[in-house]
């Protein structure tokens, strides 16, 4: 009799590091429940490049930002895979590149509202099911190397977003360790996704690239092979740690 296949939740996994996340689960064993916001036609890329390497696939187009968008994942998790075993805690919005004398209320309150408070409701949503499971679980919260480095005069308020996210992980870790949950966060550096354009910089990459200890931009498949690592047993003690995927930035 076979194994079910383990079930992981992606958000923000129509492009860029989710999609690739997607794309890497899916050869790793995994079903898939991944969220989009606004690119359905991305979202069903992936949903058939997964499909392809085996995965079973659900699609919710959702805002982490609404907590009503949060209960409608959960509830579509719950009556399509009845079970969750990971969570990809990756949705995550940025804005255009600004000072903080630029920023105004609106700004601030939905970059805050995807990125932490989304995030914190999402892997919420997702503890409850896995403590209730009994069976452990992982969670990969995707932050960024701007929580080290503080992008100022750039997006000093994406990055305290991940700074926070940071926090969370080692707090979430302590708390759900004794239940077999691992909790993590992967902090990307100059990777060559649309998040730079989508800030009006899309040739950030290929300026900043270079000036990085190993001279290139990283890959969302590399931030993806470091996400499923710390899904995967090869990581069954790592718990509360941060992995920079920076190219030594």
């Amino acid at each position: 009799m076979s194994t079910p296949r383990p079930v992981c939740l992606i958000t923000g996994a129509s492009a860029g590091i989710g999609a690739a996340c997607a794309e890497l689960a899916a050869r790793r064993g995994y079903d898939l429940l991944l969220t989009y916001r606004r690119d359905a036609t991305g979202a069903a890329a992936v949903r058939a490049k997964a499909e392809a390497a085996g995965a079973r696939v659900v699609l919710v187009q959702a805002d982490v930002a609404e907590p009503a968008d949060i209960d409608r994942i959960f509830a579509t998790l719950d009556a399509d895979f009845g079970r969750i075993d990971a969570l990809v805690n990756n949705a995550g919005a940025i804005d255009t590149i600004a000072r903080l004398t630029d920023m105004d209320h609106a700004r601030l309150t939905r970059i805050f509202a995807v990125n932490v408070i989304g995030a914190m409701l999402v892997a919420k949503a997702a503890v409850q099911r896995m403590e209730a499971q009994g069976s452990g679980g992982n969670i990969v919260n995707i932050s960024s190397a701007a929580a080290r480095l503080g992008s100022g005069g750039q997006f000093v308020d994406y990055a305290a977003t991940k700074g926070a996210i940071d926090t969370f992980t080692k707090g979430l870790s302590d708390e759900v360790a004794p239940n077999g949950i691992r909790v993590n966060a992967v902090r990307p550096g100059i990777i060559k996704t649309d998040i730079h354009g989508k800030a009006g910089a899309a040739e950030r990459v290929d300026e900043l690239g270079p000036m990085t200890p190993m001279r290139r931009s990283g890959s969302a498949a590399e931030v993806a092979a470091s996400v499923l690592y710390l899904m995967s047993d090869d990581a069954s003690y790592v718990t509360g740690t941060f992995l920079d995927v920076t190219g030594g930035r």
